[in-house]
């Protein structure tokens, strides 16, 4: 399978809450990174799965809703469901942030550490993702960041146009 293929089979299958079931035009394949523009409701984002994936179809994407006047914020879904209260921590550039989360969902506090994020995913090369699961077990989902930029700044352009 390609990875145009493979990346479209993944944003096909995640859930609702973060993209859609199916996109309805790509913007585009950039390394290990893709981004889509759907119309209903209108929403861009820039989309891939961790490196080492499993089938539990984790991802991590940067997503625009223009028509909510809501820019590039960072939504994770985890390979496996968080122990309650517990912390995830997402380590990308030398830099630490604890984000909020729920279940296998977990995303930035505000739009403050969403800007910060996805600065340090700009100029690093991997991040990574850890938490304990539910069983009480320790678990990470890693990223390799090659083309998130371009994948991100495709998504923020794909719905310039919808302001």
């Amino acid at each position: 399978m390609t990875r145009f293929a493979a990346l479209l089979a993944l944003a096909a299958l995640t859930g609702p809450i973060a993209v859609p079931v199916a996109a309805k035009d790509s913007l585009g394949v950039y390394s290990n990174w893709a981004a889509f523009k759907d119309a209903s409701p209108a929403r861009c984002y820039a989309i891939a799965k961790p490196s080492s994936a499993s089938d539990s179809g984790p991802f991590a994407s940067v997503a625009s809703w223009p028509d909510q006047n809501i820019r590039t914020q960072i939504h994770i879904r985890l390979s496996r469901a968080i122990r309650e209260e517990s912390d995830v921590t997402l380590r990308v550039g030398g830099k630490s942030f604890t984000l909020a989360a729920s279940g296998r969902n977990a995303w930035a506090r505000d739009a403050r550490m969403d800007a910060a994020v996805i600065a340090a995913m700009r100029s690093a090369p991997r991040m990574t993702v850890s938490a304990r699961a539910s069983n009480g077990n320790r678990f990470s989902d890693r990223y390799d960041l090659a083309g998130v930029a371009t994948a991100i700044d495709a998504a923020v352009v794909g719905c310039a146009n919808r302001r």
